[in-house]
């Protein structure tokens, strides 16, 4: 593994331990949801068929499957991620549904140096969390060849992702983010990179060209029904956040924090489970051909 930059060590550690816990726990719902956003950018930007592409961040690498399906056998896929407890996952189930153009790696993109030979990039909410976001932009666009085609989705603003906006805002009203925790946090945070214009700022000073970014709405089920949206709501996201560092120290205010909560989402709430409006940046960017 290439090393874990020093500022994105506490991350690594969260992404490791509680946040893997977390994602695990409701992958039916984080993997539906943010599948759908990422099969839109995929499908309005693919990969060609014998192509090699790389998968930043690729958690349980469902992502990379899919590209790697994509690019059909002549090409291949790589999914990379700082968490080993997603890679053995990713590389477990890619092994036992026997796709042979997949590969995965452990590793940090802030310091990974690729050789360039990747005609394609891709990132389903995986950019977000590094502490320097030009160091790793400008990996990806250095594994890239001339030409090479990156796209990304990331979260847009908080207000127009009212699910977690809603959580977060009742969580607030009694708690605010510990300054003493000995639990590791997730970085900069989900929403990180929401501003248009720093991201394309970014990936400016990281090389890229032909930047786009487009608007994706679709809702998201974060619920099989209202108890469960609301156990979502307070284990992810920003509002979950500041719960967990504040661990069972708080336990006694839990209960009255979700009937809130759940006060608050109840209008998502649907026949089929509870779908909130969810808002994301699909990227798309090129590296210079000169």
């Amino acid at each position: 593994m290439s090393s874990v930059a020093p500022d994105n060590a506490e991350a690594t550690e969260a992404w490791s331990g509680p946040l893997f816990e977390i994602f695990l726990k409701y992958r039916d719902l984080t993997t539906g949801g943010l599948g759908a956003h990422g099969e839109v950018a995929m499908g309005s930007n693919p990969p060609r068929p014998g192509e090699r592409v790389i998968d930043i961040g690729c958690g349980f690498g469902d992502t990379t499957q899919r590209l790697a399906e994509l690019v059909g056998p002549e090409g291949s896929a790589l999914g990379v991620d700082v968490s080993p407890p997603f890679i053995e996952t990713a590389g477990k189930e890619a092994e036992e549904a026997g796709i042979a153009n997949v590969e995965y790696q452990l590793a940090d993109v802030q310091t990974l140096q690729l050789p360039q030979e990747f005609d394609y990039a891709f990132s389903r909410m995986g950019i977000m969390f590094f502490a320097n976001p030009v160091a790793a932009l400008r990996n990806v666009r250095q594994a890239l060849k001339p030409g090479g085609r990156f796209t990304a989705v990331v979260w847009r603003r908080k207000l127009d992702n009212e699910w977690v906006l809603r959580a977060e805002e009742i969580v607030e009203e009694y708690l605010e983010h510990p300054e003493e925790t000995d639990e590791p946090t997730c970085g900069p945070g989900p929403f990180s990179m929401a501003n248009a214009d720093t991201v394309t700022e970014q990936l400016k000073i990281a090389g890229f060209e032909e930047i786009g970014l487009r608007r994706c709405d679709l809702p998201m089920k974060v619920g099989a029904d209202l108890g469960q949206a609301v156990e979502f709501g307070m284990a992810l996201g920003p509002a979950g956040e500041i719960l967990r560092l504040w661990g069972d120290r708080v336990d006694e205010i839990r209960p009255e924090i979700a009937a809130k909560i759940r006060a608050a989402i109840a209008d998502f709430e649907q026949p089929d489970g509870v779908w909130a409006p969810a808002s994301t940046w699909i990227i798309t960017a090129r590296v210079p051909t000169g």
